[in-house]
């Protein structure tokens, strides 16, 4: 069936892993590299899956926080995870101050949503917390693509530079850290978009206020079918470990 959306479960399991590597691609993300043996079997099929990452606190219980695997390489056993460094959680401190040899656990991911690439073109939408599902999708797609990307990011330097064969239009927008929750910026450079012919799929993943705003312009104003459009509120202004879907 043409652009059929595939949803599977993943059977869960922990893994122990160790740092390996930790480098800054901008000033505001930290890329970690973790490796080891219980990687084997490692599955994650769709460019925005979730893992869960258990973080040791002082207190022995440890914080659980949601991130998307950047790259997953089986040959060398190696999970590289991006950490946008715009809050102070548990997952950023811990992050900062990692270093080679400290220990990790992650679960998952649970399950996988599955979109196929056989749309005529993609538009993916998002702020600094969605550029890992971004960029890894973008390693993804087949050469020439017809793909744009809108990211939201706090000024140049933030801007990353991802690889792909796909026809690949990069839009960004700046605004500070603190109007991260205001939608104008997004929806004011939406207006400026045209979309091109054919079907294509709408991808949308930023703070939940952005997030739901950005898809009622794609549903209402541009009269986007809600099944080719994933959108989700990765997290919110205020609220610790939030994750919402916004699908019908």
């Amino acid at each position: 069936m043409k652009h059929e959306i595939i949803r599977v479960r993943h059977e869960l399991r922990r893994r122990d892993l160790a740092v390996s590597r930790v480098e800054y691609p901008t000033p505001g993300m930290l890329r970690m590299t973790l490796t080891g043996e219980d990687l084997e079997g490692f599955h994650s099929p769709s460019a925005d899956d979730h893992v869960k990452l258990f973080i040791p606190q002082p207190d022995g219980e440890p914080a659980m926080r949601d991130y998307t695997p950047r790259r997953y390489d089986p040959q060398s056993q190696s999970l590289v995870l991006d950490f946008a460094l715009h809050d102070g959680g548990p997952a950023t401190l811990w992050a900062r101050s990692a270093k080679e040899g400290d220990r990790l656990q992650i679960g998952g991911p649970r399950g996988s949503s599955i979109v196929p690439h056989d749309f005529d073109w993609w538009l993916m939408v998002g702020d600094e917390t969605a550029l890992p599902a971004i960029g890894r999708r973008l390693e993804e797609f087949a050469p020439g693509t017809p793909v744009a990307t809108l990211v939201a990011v706090e000024g140049p330097a933030e801007e990353q530079a991802l690889a792909t064969r796909a026809a690949y239009r990069p839009l960004w927008v700046h605004r500070p850290l603190a109007a991260a929750s205001d939608p104008a910026p997004v929806l004011q450079a939406l207006a400026d978009l045209s979309l091109p012919e054919g079907e294509g799929f709408v991808w949308i993943a930023a703070e939940s206020r952005v997030a739901k705003a950005v898809r009622a312009h794609v549903t209402d104003v541009w009269g986007h079918p809600k099944q080719w459009l994933k959108s989700s509120g990765y997290w919110k202004l205020g609220t610790k470990d939030s994750h919402e879907e916004f699908d019908d």
